[in-house]
């Protein structure tokens, strides 16, 4: 049987630490970078030091900033730009895919703004159904520079074609990252993507200095408003209670690694958001988001207040701690309600 040829699209550093293990793995993989600064760091020098320093990366990766050349031959393709990119960089990948549609994995996490399209309905629009409905989503508690480093990372992958996703297991997994499969995308997806507002919440909450308690329970009740979310629109409850639910939310609320809780972090200490935005060199995916998930709660009648709450501050300029202070003053509720 021939062996698979990967495009990697995307070289920040989940897309680079990605490419990294199917190279180690023995996978002929290409990363494709938008800069072709970076695609020369990678080809020449066997590192990307401007996304995921410090790490040497397989001599037999391959880079390139030229799109045909990352999807010749490629019989898997992994859509990893940041979520607000995916479209025009899949607009641009489809040009040039000719011959057998290739296996999709789309590892970006994120919704469309203005859309509140999930990233896999996203590649469904722009590549079409034939080829994306047997997409498989990788998602999960998974910061790119302990995987560069080889530290244990656990992760899932979601696809309506359990045969794709045990195909991509067997790409990625290896003796320090290991995937489960399952079939949830909506709870996966969202999961992933939601995630990251509820950790600039905690991050707003420890830069006020509000405390573990405080953070414990903005996790909790965020995790809460995900379900609900996620549940409303055919998701799986029981999602939200794995890797792509509690695990990554864990993971991006605590993490010091994560970016979407320093931003937090940093608005919650009284900095101006788009300072620390522009003083950043990744995408802090939460942002973006908020408005998305705001979008989508309200379409679809479901009371999300934390979300609302970080909306609020991000772009309506509420002060932070006043924007807190309303979440505790609520009318109170049981723990349980729709």
């Amino acid at each position: 049987m021939e062996s698979d040829r990967i495009a990697v699209l995307g070289s920040g550093s989940w897309g680079t630490a990605l490419a990294n293990v199917l190279a180690r793995n023995g996978h002929a993989t290409c990363l494709w970078a938008y800069e072709p600064a970076v695609a020369e760091d990678v080809q020449a020098n066997r590192r990307n030091d401007k996304y995921l320093p410090g790490v040497d990366l397989e001599p037999s990766l391959r880079a390139t900033s030229e799109m045909d050349q990352a999807l010749e031959g490629a019989t898997v393709v992994v859509s990893v730009s940041p979520s607000h990119v995916v479209r025009p960089v899949m607009e641009e990948a489809a040009k040039h895919l000719t011959g057998s549609p290739p296996l999709l994995v789309s590892a970006s996490k994120g919704i469309e703004i203005h859309t509140d399209l999930r990233m896999s309905e996203v590649l469904q629009q722009v590549l079409g159904k034939d080829v994306a409905d047997g997409c498989v989503v990788l998602s999960g508690p998974s910061f790119a520079a302990e995987l560069a480093r080889r530290l244990p990372t656990a992760v899932t992958l979601a696809s309506n074609d359990e045969r794709n996703a045990i195909r991509v297991q067997g790409l990625f997994q290896n003796d320090h990252f290991r995937l489960y499969t399952q079939s949830d995308l909506i709870g996966t997806e969202l999961g992933g993507s939601l995630k990251n507002v509820i950790a600039l919440a905690a991050g707003i909450s420890d830069g006020l200095g509000l405390g573990t308690n405080a953070r414990a329970a903005l996790m909790t009740r965020g995790l809460a408003e995900i379900g609900r979310l996620a549940e409303r629109l055919g998701g799986e409850g029981a999602t939200l209670a794995g890797l792509a639910g509690v695990g990554d939310l864990i993971l991006t609320c605590t993490g010091d690694l994560s970016r979407n809780r320093r931003v937090g972090l940093a608005v919650g200490r009284g900095e101006d958001l788009s300072d620390v935005l522009e003083g950043m060199t990744a995408v802090a995916e939460g942002v973006r988001t908020a408005e998305a998930a705001r979008d989508l709660a309200g379409r679809h009648g479901v009371e999300m207040p934390i979300v609302e709450a970080v909306y609020s501050i991000l772009y309506e300029n509420v002060d932070p701690r006043k924007a807190l202070a309303l979440l505790m003053s609520r009318e109170p509720k049981p723990e349980r309600w729709s």
